[in-house]
């Protein structure tokens, strides 16, 4: 069949482009269909397949002109005859190449075969001298839109019928027919997949109504584009903005019934204040449990809607991701009884969580070396007493972070150039509040890995160092917030890391409330003295961080004098070495501190001597977990 229909096409002398478009109700569609119908080079049908369908399914809900539907003559022809006297009227009207659009509802779907582009059970159109050429159009709308303005119009329906018919018996009225079936989206993903599954097919163009209304000349020109056909503005595509109001000869039988909005309408500008119909209800449990079912399908399809990424308000290119694979890169979210692998563009944690509450949460760091994770016994010693420190109940076992992170790294295949955010909330709350007492889910845990090797645009350059700034903001005391609890609440941080960005420098170093050193906005810092001699400050103000005890560990091991005592930000001034620690960076040379060179302005030999130490520890007899064997890598 497939060669018999290659050689009639390199026999053919004129083409058609049949534009199969597939959506839900109230989702724009004959607003759309009337957008292609205004082309001089179009002919639009309106739903083909209602019909065969209605009879299939039309025992289920009452609809005022179903028989007249059955007995239609124009609407008993098949899908075949209706698009050939589409044709046929395009020749007669001069049109060489032209445009047959037609207008499905998702729910028709099984009544279409997608691998032969065919009505069921019929054979694939063909005619002499013309070629062929099906494409397909999932038009999309949120599904809370959907629910809410099909509710609507079934409310105003109701009431027209009871006012019109009030003869009728209750059973033949009308009710609220809201289904996951007429929403649509799940069978507008079932398209998606047969499509997308058939071999030499690629995906159906995903167009969502909403940035057809916002932006309707733009999406069409990018849609023409998309289907191969011209976008005319008063030329031979016709104006596809505009049409004339009132009832069209496109309309299908039932429009009377269904299209007296769309019939005032006289182009896409009639919908550019559709705010004007008022703020709508999405209606009871039945509503919001098909919403539940129906949006992440939507958000599906929606992240590959056509003009999506350029009409988003965020620009892309802010987007770094020096290694691409972290743009699909797979996290773990759950509670101590529930948690799942989740890509992270669709991942999340619900707005009752304490996290998004209150900043209500502890969190570790953890980088990966060689199919070992550096340090982990001390990162969750310290993550489940912070836990303890903040009360949390209902806590994640050790055992269930290890294996969330275990599982993680494995769905992503990460063994090298790792870092992992662990983060363990106090979990969701059953209502919005700051108060413990509404957290009774347990604990929600968030294991992020990224490709991260230790020097890249997320990090620090450890090779030529980096410059420091002094931030205004003190750093919280024990009185206030304890820094030894490693808790999530971070605007104490987040401040003076601003003001290290606008100064143009990579960190900011935060004083206590006496003025002496305290950290920076996100490390340890030590000083080298003229003597030789380490010097940290004391953790009375800061976290006694993980890679700081290690660094005093290993000055020990080689060598190296060490202090931890109260600095100034004089000393640091005039230090001849200083270096930042952090699990994300390692050990990071200061070159510059508030326009002042450090020392020769170049690595120490004390910062050297020690990265190089640290670098070795990932091998070494007890400092690191070994991570399992990963099956399918």
């Amino acid at each position: 069949f497939r060669e018999w229909q290659n050689k009639e096409a390199t026999m053919a002398t004129r083409t058609v482009t049949i534009i199969h478009c597939w959506s839900a109700p109230r989702s724009r569609s004959t607003a759309t269909l009337y957008s292609f119908d205004s082309r001089d080079d179009a002919v639009a049908l309106d739903e083909p397949l209602y019909r065969r369908w209605l009879l299939l399914h039309g025992h289920k809900f009452y609809r005022p002109y179903k028989t007249m539907l059955f007995e239609h003559e124009g609407e008993k022809k098949s899908l075949n005859e209706r698009i050939d006297a589409a044709i046929t009227s395009l020749q007669s009207n001069g049109v060489e190449n032209g445009v047959v659009f037609i207008k499905h509802m998702a729910k028709h779907k099984d009544l279409f075969e997608f691998e032969h582009d065919r009505e069921l059970g019929a054979l694939a159109y063909a005619k002499d001298g013309v070629r062929i050429s099906h494409q397909h159009i999932l038009l999309i709308r949120n599904p809370f839109d959907i629910i809410s303005s099909w509710n609507a119009k079934h409310t105003y329906r109701n009431k027209k019928e009871e006012e019109d018919n009030s003869s009728k018996t209750q059973s033949s009225i009308s009710i609220n027919e809201t289904s996951l079936e007429e929403v649509g989206i799940i069978q507008l993903l079932g398209i998606y997949s047969s499509i997308t599954s058939i071999p030499g097919r690629g995906p159906p163009i995903v167009l969502d109504s909403d940035l057809l209304v916002k932006d309707p000349s733009h999406v069409l020109t990018s849609l023409c584009a998309a289907l191969n056909i011209a976008y005319g503005n008063g030329t031979i595509g016709g104006d596809m903005l505009t049409w004339p109001s009132g009832p069209k000869s496109c309309d299908g039988p039932w429009a009377p019934y269904w299209y007296e909005e769309i019939h005032s309408s006289n182009g896409w500008s009639s919908f550019s204040t559709e705010a004007r119909s008022g703020y709508r209800s999405v209606g009871g449990h039945v509503c919001v449990d098909i919403l539940r079912a129906s949006l992440p399908p939507y958000d599906y399809l929606s992240s590959r809607a056509l003009c999506n990424v350029e009409m988003s308000k965020y620009d892309p290119g802010l987007e770094i991701f020096e290694d691409p694979r972290n743009a699909d890169v797979l996290c773990w979210i759950g509670t101590p009884d529930k948690g799942r692998v989740v890509p992270r563009d669709i991942a999340g944690v619900s707005p009752f969580d304490s996290a998004v509450q209150g900043g209500d949460a502890v969190w570790e760091g953890l980088r990966v070396y060689d199919g070992k994770i550096l340090s982990l016994e001390r990162h969750l010693k310290r993550l489940f007493n912070s836990a303890r420190a903040m009360g949390f109940i209902n806590v994640h076992s050790k055992e269930a972070v290890i294996e969330a992170i275990f599982r993680t790294l494995a769905a992503n295949g990460m063994r090298d150039h790792t870092h992992i955010r662990l983060t363990l909330s106090r979990g969701k709350k059953w209502g919005s509040s700051m108060n413990p007492k509404f957290n009774v889910y347990g604990t929600t845990l968030i294991v992020l890995p990224e490709w991260k090797p230790v020097e890249n645009a997320a990090t620090y350059d450890n090779t030529n160092g980096v410059s420091l700034i002094t931030g205004a903001n003190r750093r919280n005391p024990p009185s206030c917030v304890d820094s030894k609890i490693h808790h999530n609440n971070m605007i104490n941080n987040i401040l003076p890391k601003i003001q290290a960005n606008l100064a143009g420098a990579a960190d900011a170093i935060m004083l206590d409330l006496d003025g002496f050193v305290s950290e920076t906005n996100a490390t340890n810092i030590f000083m080298v003295d003229f003597n030789g001699v380490l010097h940290t400050p004391l953790a009375d103000h800061c976290l006694p961080g993980i890679t700081r005890e290690t660094i005093l560990m290993l000055a020990e091991e080689v060598g190296i004098i060490a202090k931890e005592r109260r600095v100034s930000l004089a000393e640091f001034h005039s230090a001849d070495e200083v270096f930042t620690t952090g699990t994300v960076g390692e050990l990071t040379p200061v070159t510059m501190i508030d326009g002042r060179v450090i020392g020769t302005g170049k690595v120490g030999p004390v910062t050297k001597k020690l990265q190089s130490v640290y670098k070795g520890l990932p091998d070494r007899e007890g400092w690191s977990t070994p991570l399992p064997d990963f099956h399918g890598y």
